[in-house]
């Protein structure tokens, strides 16, 4: 079994910084990928990011248009952990931010795994 618990989430103003961090235990050898997810109140839950974890050569991350160049998505597997780093944020970027473990995907459907999810509101 994988366990994922988010952290980082908080209240700031637009343009400032986060990082959500997304610890994993467990089997954290049978992840495939780590990915970002967001949802707003009364929104879908939409994809922001992901990386590869099984494949070691590279993470190949991939954005979502709406936050590629802001946000940066990283691993340490020394700490079995996967960061979002949020820059420039704005208020449209107040979501639940949830970090999930399953196929590597831009479908939430194809991630089996989720995290508790952590608050980020973002005040302008």
């Amino acid at each position: 079994q994988v366990q994922l618990v988010e952290s980082g989430g908080g209240l700031v103003q637009t343009g400032d910084s986060l990082r959500l961090s997304c610890a994993a235990s467990g089997r954290t050898f049978s992840i495939a990928a780590i990915g970002w997810f967001r949802q707003a109140p009364g929104k879908e839950r939409e994809f922001v990011a992901v990386i590869s974890w099984s494949d070691r050569s590279g993470g190949y991350p991939y954005y979502a248009d709406a936050v590629k160049g802001r946000f940066t998505i990283s691993r340490d597997y020394a700490k079995n952990t996967v960061y979002l780093q949020m820059n420039s944020l704005k208020s449209e970027d107040t979501a639940v931010y949830y970090c999930a473990a399953g196929q590597r995907s831009v479908r939430a459907n194809d991630y089996n795994l989720w995290g508790q999810g952590t608050q980020v509101t973002v005040s302008s």
